[in-house]
């Protein structure tokens, strides 16, 4: 019932402030989950895996692509 009162006084929709309620009990403790900073960190390093796991498949293509040219040399 306070949600949808602040609601009404904010202008946002009842359920956004119950979900801004509960971010800020997570991130403050006294709700369990990850915190606001720590899904951002999830975030970055979610997406730093994908960059490294791209730059290891580009260099196990050019290792590949270098091994075979040095194996056509050295059987001339």
């Amino acid at each position: 019932e306070a949600i949808c009162s602040v609601a009404e006084k904010l202008g946002p929709k009842a359920e956004t402030v119950r979900l801004w309620v509960r971010r800020a009990e997570t991130d403050s403790g006294r709700r369990p989950g990850a915190t606001t900073d720590e899904l951002v960190e999830l975030k970055r390093l979610k997406r730093e895996n994908a960059e490294l796991r791209r730059a290891n498949d580009i260099l196990k293509a050019a290792a590949h692509f270098f091994g075979a040219e040095l194996d056509r040399q050295s059987t001339k």
